[in-house]
């Protein structure tokens, strides 16, 4: 295995991860920024009442994206067994 493969792995690595986390980070993103904008122009500063509509919003996310997540993270694993017998 040489430098290039192990940093091509990485690469594929890197990106699967990105691709994955990424719908239910915009997600948890974009209900936080809305809960602290409503906050902020009802003035009320409880902070429990941020955690309960990320976390509701992020479980609805995993049901929407979940089988996306998995087939892409599916494919990367198979790429891997797939480069084993390459290995001395």
């Amino acid at each position: 295995m040489t430098q290039i493969m192990v940093l091509d792995i990485m690469k594929k690595a890197f990106f699967t991860i990105m691709i994955v986390s990424g719908p239910i980070l915009i997600i948890a993103l974009v209900v936080g920024l809305f809960i602290s904008i409503l906050q902020a122009t009802t003035q009320v500063q409880e902070q429990t009442l941020s955690f309960v509509p990320k976390i509701l919003a992020v479980i609805f996310g995993l049901i929407i994206f979940g089988n996306f997540m998995l087939n892409k993270l599916i494919s990367l694993t198979m790429q891997l067994y797939e480069l084993i017998p390459m290995l001395n």
